[in-house]
């Protein structure tokens, strides 16, 4: 069963680029040693084509050679946040349709010229004071994303919600120094998420 990894900089995680079986130093690495751990009977390769400073435009510009041709049995994806902050400096956001329209010809795409099931994973922020300004931007394209993966999703992470439950008890930079990259702990955290709710998507795969 082969499982592609896809999005940005959270995803990409300093992976080496020259070697395909490199999974990054993030969420993508540690959610692929527990899913093999947990599913041991279950022959699992993962790819991890995520790209730094990656928005939507700029996925769906390479979703050709990153997804369609790679003919992934599932597809993780996890994209969002930088057309967020790529517009922040003067709040010049995104327009929500034109970020809609990319959104959607990804998940389109995705359905109609691949076999995989397409694991949404909503864009998230942690919440620390300098950017909470974000969410004014951030908040309706949440609610595009969960509106997209109602119609195209097998499986719905909403990500924003439980990385901030996470957090409870614990400082507000425990996980993030920027709200966004996420340290180890951090990227534990979202590995251990991704596994909860994949877990079951890949063992009723498995017995198909």
């Amino acid at each position: 069963m082969n499982i592609l990894f896809q999005g940005d900089s959270i995803t990409d995680c300093l992976r080496d680029t020259a070697d395909p079986a490199d999974l990054g130093q993030g969420y993508a690495r540690i959610a692929a040693g527990l899913l093999r751990a947990g599913h041991p009977g279950i022959p699992l390769t993962f790819r991890n084509l995520g790209v730094a400073g990656s928005q939507t435009a700029d996925l769906l510009a390479r979703i050709e050679t990153d997804v369609v041709q790679v003919q992934p049995d599932l597809v993780s994806l996890l994209i969002g946040i930088n057309d967020v902050w790529h517009y922040a400096a003067d709040r010049r956001w995104l327009p929500q349709d034109v970020f809609e329209g990319q959104y959607r010809a990804v998940l389109e795409t995705i359905r109609t010229r691949t076999h995989a099931k397409l694991v949404v994973l909503e864009p998230y922020l942690l919440p620390l004071p300098r950017k909470a300004f974000f969410r004014e931007d951030l908040d309706p394209k949440i609610q595009i994303i969960r509106r997209l993966a109602l119609a195209y999703a097998d499986v719905f992470v909403p990500t924003d919600g439980l990385m901030t439950a996470a957090l409870l008890g614990r400082p507000q930079d425990a996980f993030s120094e920027d709200g966004v990259h996420l340290n180890d702990a951090g990227a534990q955290v979202l590995a251990r998420i991704y596994a909860d709710w994949v877990g079951p998507v890949i063992e009723a795969m498995a017995q198909s």
